[in-house]
């Protein structure tokens, strides 16, 4: 040993080697917890949002069934009417058709003059088809394009109304499905992810981090490619 070297400033020495060696397992361990944690980080916003488009498409959902429920009523209301009306038609006609058979015109032109609005142009082009003396006319007034009944027409609309405000929210409800599954998806990032913190072994705790990551990008695709609300 050269001269002047002591046992102090050997066992200095050697100390300052063996800090340095901790300090790059030290650094490597900070790493992988730095890694965890930007993991955590992501996975808790992804699943934050999942959550919370998960309850807007329920909510959507809710919305738009409860409009069709609410379309498909009034399109009954709007039939109900409509029928009564066809009907109300359909027994004048009878009455005055059977008044001109019977060659009573006073009782056939009172019968005509309480036919409605919306029946008159139907009634005019059956007169224009000749029905007494023509065996190819139509039946009656309610058979010709010209007869419009505005509450049946307004129930068929209604009823339109109603399915693509169900189909709409059945649209949703697959949507809000979707996102919810995702959050279970991310929920096993998290699990994985936290276990991994458990080992000590550094290629055991680096795998499931590598398995985590791996499942956190396929829920981070689901994310950026489902529909929003």
């Amino acid at each position: 040993m050269p001269e002047g070297f002591g046992a102090g400033e050997v066992a200095h020495h050697l100390g300052h080697e063996h800090g340095h060696d901790g300090g790059k397992g030290h650094w490597s361990a900070q790493s992988v917890e730095i890694l965890e944690a930007i993991l955590l980080a992501v996975v808790a916003v992804a699943t934050a949002w999942s959550g919370y488009q998960a309850a807007r498409f329920d909510g959507r959902q809710a919305h738009l069934y409860g409009l069709s429920s609410k379309y498909r009523l009034l399109g009954s209301q709007a039939a109900g009417r409509g029928g009564q009306l066809q009907i109300y038609d359909s027994t004048t006609f009878s009455f005055w058709l059977q008044a001109v058979t019977s060659g009573n015109q006073k009782t056939a032109a009172a019968f005509e003059r309480r036919f409605r609005l919306e029946f008159r142009p139907a009634f005019a082009a059956w007169e224009k088809t000749h029905p007494f003396t023509n065996p190819k006319a139509p039946p009656g007034p309610l058979v010709m394009p010209q007869y419009h009944n505005a509450q049946l027409e307004a129930s068929a609309r209604w009823e339109a109304r109603a399915s693509a405000a169900f189909t709409a929210g059945t649209a949703a409800r697959e949507s809000g499905d979707k996102y919810l599954r995702n959050t279970v998806l991310l929920a096993t990032v998290l699990f994985l992810t936290a276990l991994s913190q458990r080992f000590k072994v550094p290629k055991v705790r680096l795998g499931l981090i590598a398995v985590s990551a791996v499942l956190l990008v396929i829920g981070l695709y689901f994310v950026l490619t489902y529909p929003t609300a």
